[in-house]
């Protein structure tokens, strides 16, 4: 039975929230191919997860009959979201960019997750998991626009997620998400609408094309 582990990380937690809306686009359409399947979800926003202090990343690499109680305590919670994403057949990230850049609390979870020797490194078991990023953003960062060089979300995803897991990572896009609300941004309007329509269709698109890779990651 195929799990996809679904994450949203948006301060917005209304109808406000572009990355919300595309991937539960994405999640609708994976959950009617698998009517069977499960779904993990953590709203990062809502319910932030540790940021990794010292107790838990030194247990990671010290014997369990050593651990503190605050490295046992500590260990104990890691496990957890290590073992979700240990469990999924595919990952479903939003991450909206904020100050150039991911949620903290997104940043949190994978400093959580990434465990070199257990889901990072050259033997990762996560190699070839399906990972899909809304990476959506309130203007735009595109090859050839003045911002191009400020783009640190889908740089930073692609290469965290590709070099210590081995996955294989695809990006769902919408841009100029502050067109309707910023008046210096009014003319670019039709260009976010347009956007938001394309990352929709993606996400749909996206999500029905899972199941060729489901069962065949490493």
């Amino acid at each position: 039975m195929a799990t996809l582990l679904h994450l949203d990380s948006s301060l917005h937690t209304d109808a406000g929230s572009t990355s919300r809306a595309v991937t539960a686009a994405f999640r609708a359409a994976w959950e009617a191919e698998h009517p069977e399947g499960t779904v993990v979800y953590r709203d990062l926003a809502a319910n932030p997860v540790p940021h990794l202090d010292g107790a838990a990343w030194s247990a990671a690499f010290a014997d369990p009959s050593t651990h503190t109680p605050a490295q046992a305590a500590a260990l104990a919670e890691r496990l957890k979201l290590v073992e979700e994403l240990e469990r999924a057949d595919a990952v479903l990230i939003g991450a909206p960019m904020y100050n150039f850049s991911i949620p903290s609390t997104l940043k949190a979870w994978l400093d959580q997750v990434i465990v070199m020797g257990r889901t990072a490194g050259p033997e990762s078991p996560l190699k070839g998991l399906p990972v899909t990023v809304v990476a959506s953003r309130g203007g735009s960062y595109e090859p050839g626009t003045p911002r191009e060089g400020m783009e640190f979300v889908r740089n930073y995803l692609d290469g965290v997620l590709t070099e210590m897991f081995g996955a294989e990572v695809d990006f769902i896009v919408p841009e100029l998400t502050l067109a309707s609300s910023v008046p210096a941004m009014a003319e670019l309007i039709p260009l976010a609408e347009a956007s938001y329509a394309r990352a929709l269709a993606a996400a749909e698109a996206k999500a029905k094309a899972l199941p060729a890779h489901i069962g065949s990651a490493a």
